[in-house]
């Protein structure tokens, strides 16, 4: 079962597992468009948020940041009990399992792609607000990957005709300014043999 939760902007999808068996199946299935949150140094719900066509994680709202942040919070057994807490958050491309780990531990590709949201302390409005929303879906997630998965391979084939075909109408405009170059260039009066330099026999019309 995976957890759906509506945020303030509905065009982004926040989920979370419902347990650390559920959070495996979310690592390994998760998506390029995923940010994956965490309570830092606290056992705590992994929640995702998945960005919408075009964004990067840089570009996520402040707003929708900060209700991942209070879903997170509000979903750690201890985490819940203080009084603030830092969040981790990373691409869902940097996670990274290795050999013995624990399920639902994780570790990081690169340091250098993980950002804190330092001191979130509970927000109550923002709390009642989403968990009124909370959902619990059967998904096929292996199937939803590739269905995604599939859908990219689509659509980047398609870019790349749309690509081909633009290439060869530009390649033929051009072709085509340029013999229409050089049949000008042949009729210009200056190249052209005129008759004024090639008199004409009048006897051969008599």
């Amino acid at each position: 079962m995976v957890l759906y939760f509506k945020l303030i902007d509905p065009e982004y999808i926040c989920y979370m597992g419902i347990d650390k068996y559920e959070n495996e199946d979310l690592i390994k299935y998760g998506w390029p468009e995923d940010v994956w949150f965490h309570v830092n140094d606290l056992s705590s719900a992994h929640v995702y948020l998945r960005l919408k066509k075009g964004e990067t994680w840089n570009d996520i709202p402040a707003n929708i940041l900060d209700e991942c942040c209070q879903l997170v919070k509000q979903n750690s057994i201890q985490g819940c009990k203080e009084p603030s807490v830092d969040i981790v958050y990373t691409p869902w491309a940097n996670l990274k399992k290795t050999a013995g780990m624990e399920a639902g531990q994780v570790l990081y590709h690169n340091e250098r792609e993980v950002k804190y949201v330092r001191n979130v302390r509970k927000d109550s409005k923002i709390i009642n607000r989403i968990e009124k929303t909370r959902e619990k879906r059967e998904v096929d997630l292996m199937h939803e990957r590739d269905s995604r998965d599939k859908s990219e391979r689509h659509e980047k084939r398609k870019e790349q005709e749309e690509k081909r075909r633009a290439e060869k109408k530009a390649y033929e405009e051009k072709q085509k300014m340029e013999d229409i170059k050089k049949y000008t260039s042949i009729m210009k009066t200056d190249n052209m043999k005129s008759n004024k330099y090639n008199p004409t026999d009048e006897d051969d019309f008599m």
